[in-house]
């Protein structure tokens, strides 16, 4: 049964109580028997939240409470897709009337709803699965990373090619040290979430049952523009997504922050087209600089995102021999041989004489949903995407959409200080201010 949207103030009213809601311990947040359910819930019902929750929900040990799902439309479908399950059109009001029954929720909507939720749940004691990126915006990312570590609550992030046979197999090669000590990584993405054109000056009515004050949540309120955000596009509006580099970046940067180690870079600079007022640039060609660890040479570790039409230099392609290059994926080149990673497809080495057949060993692959799942049942199992992982992975690829912004400047990170040396405006876009209404202490 579908339960009725909040009105403006009733919105106000839940808003005191689920987004302030204090820091509760709960005996729960230890352990779970393995012999009990897991209660779940829903942040989404449908396209990647169906995704997640169908996962989720095919454990054995899990028992799904309800779903949040703004639009009317998806609320029908979800109604469909998991009969008997309650459904709410507001996240808030669910966390409010079955808070204190659930023991996990995954969280499966556009990216500038992320860290509010996340964190709502969070302070409830409620264990998270959180699709990628972990946050909108960077100091989100640190907020919700620091408050899992500081609760000792089960989390994972949502990219979950990280537990593919494809992605286990390409750490497993790195480490072997079969193509050495990595020197540099190339990574792309073929899509082009952006948007050159400003945003439509007219508005449209907004849907029967879509509450769209709700749907733009913290973020600046913007009119319903039919198509323009909601359902598909929201990825290339600055406020609401995070461009290509958020979609795809937290995916295709995985494999390699895990191989090596990585945490946070040392610097960031774009060469491609900056955002405009609205809308993410596309044709990204990002620079990071890490520093070294155990399984790279060299003190300063380069690594290159591309985005839709950007690609890697022709010396790079050359060295797969004539290989297509996927659509997306990485090439890493070590010190005795060349990677190339599709995502998502298995590696492949060069050059070919000297590695043929397959040369490495083949890591099986692991259920990334249920890892969550079995690690809130046994919580001295730690998922191996959690938010002490997921936090700097997400922090290093938004920091290339702050990078888009100045174009052709060098930015260097002060991860302690979570700013930009000598760059005011730049760190200023660490944070971001949020709605009246919508505010929140330790999230901005």
């Amino acid at each position: 049964m579908v339960k009725n949207h909040l009105s403006r103030r009733s919105h106000l009213k839940v808003l005191a109580s689920s987004l302030a809601f204090p820091f509760i311990a709960r005996e729960s947040w230890a352990k779970i028997s393995p012999n009990e359910t897991v209660n779940h819930a829903s942040f989404g019902g449908s396209g990647m939240a169906g995704t997640d929750l169908g996962q989720i929900k095919r454990h054995p040990n899990v028992k799904v409470r309800a779903i949040a799902e703004i639009d009317p439309t998806r609320r029908k479908r979800a109604e469909k897709q998991f009969p008997g399950i309650k459904i709410y059109a507001d996240w808030r009001e669910l966390l409010q009337k079955e808070g204190k029954s659930l023991d996990s929720v995954n969280i499966s909507t556009p990216d500038h709803m992320h860290a509010i939720m996340g964190i709502s749940a969070m302070q409830r004691g409620i264990h998270v699965y959180g699709q990628k990126p972990l946050t909108h915006g960077i100091s989100e990312a640190r907020a919700l990373s620091g408050f899992a570590s500081k609760t000792k609550l089960i989390t994972q992030m949502g990219i979950q090619i990280h537990s593919s046979k494809e992605y286990r197999t390409a750490v497993g090669i790195v480490h072997s040290g079969i193509i050495g000590r990595v020197k540099a990584a190339h990574l792309f993405s073929g899509k082009r979430w952006g948007d050159s054109a400003l945003k439509p000056s007219h508005k449209d009515p907004v849907p029967d049952g879509l509450d769209w004050d709700a749907w733009v949540g913290p973020a600046p309120f913007t009119d319903y523009i039919k198509g323009y955000y909601h359902p598909g596009q929201w990825r290339k509006r600055l406020h609401y997504g995070t461009g290509t580099f958020g979609d795809m970046g937290c995916h295709i940067y995985d494999p390699m922050f895990k191989a090596l180690g990585l945490t946070y870079p040392l610097s960031v600079h774009s060469e491609g087209p900056p955002p405009n007022r609205d809308n993410w640039g596309f044709d990204s060609k990002i620079h990071y600089l890490f520093p070294q660890t155990q399984y790279s040479v060299g003190k300063e570790l380069p690594f290159t995102w591309y985005d839709g039409n950007a690609s890697p230099a022709q010396k790079v392609v050359d060295l797969l021999e004539g290989t297509k290059v996927p659509s997306q994926g990485s090439i890493v080149i070590g010190t005795k041989g060349v990677m190339l990673l599709p995502h998502v497809g298995m590696p492949s080495l060069y050059p070919k004489k000297k590695f043929p057949g397959t040369p490495f060993k083949i890591v099986e692959g692991v259920n990334h949903w249920h890892q969550f799942i079995d690690a809130i049942r046994d919580s001295g199992k730690k998922p191996s995407a959690h938010f002490d992982y997921a936090g700097p992975l997400t922090e290093s690829v938004l920091l290339g959409g702050i990078a888009t912004r100045f174009p052709n400047q060098t930015l260097t990170w002060d991860a302690e200080k979570l700013s930009f040396k000598g760059n005011e405006k730049a760190t200023e876009l660490i944070s971001r201010k949020y709605r009246e209404g919508w505010e929140m202490d330790g999230l901005g």
